[in-house]
């Protein structure tokens, strides 16, 4: 099987449950494969030691490491340099959003979202199966 049939990744760094299950069943529709972590230690330490994904979806607000943190994180890793960054947040603020960009985010999504908005978020920088 070559790269090409492999399905896109989404790695999905979320505390809640209940919006990282909708999250995963949204996306595994569209074809993506999802990988899902709870807190930002796990995602700090995957960040550090797994191949890069094809895209993330990444809290503001996490546990241990906030989302701005992580994507600096994501930043400075070579192979992740690269990956686009969604930031998802409750937070609906100008300041946020200044913030998530300028840690590297490539854009912001305010909760609760649009499912059908956040699926075009994502394909805009991940087309499924690609």
């Amino acid at each position: 099987m070559n790269s090409e049939q492999h399905p896109a990744s989404v790695l999905v760094v979320e505390d809640d449950e209940h919006i990282s299950q909708v999250l995963r069943f949204m996306l595994e529709r569209q074809g993506y494969q999802v990988t899902h972590l709870a807190d930002g230690r796990a995602a700090a330490s995957h960040i550090a030691t797994a191949p890069a994904p094809g895209l993330v979806l990444l809290d503001v607000m996490l546990p241990y490491i906030d989302g701005f943190e992580l994507v600096r994180m994501i930043r400075e890793q070579a192979a992740w340099a690269g990956v686009p960054v969604l930031m998802l947040t409750a937070k609906n603020t100008e300041r946020d959003t200044v913030r998530a960009l300028d840690a590297g985010a490539n854009d912001f999504v305010i909760k609760p979202f649009q499912p059908n908005e956040l699926l075009a978020r994502v394909r805009r920088h991940l087309p499924a199966g690609a």
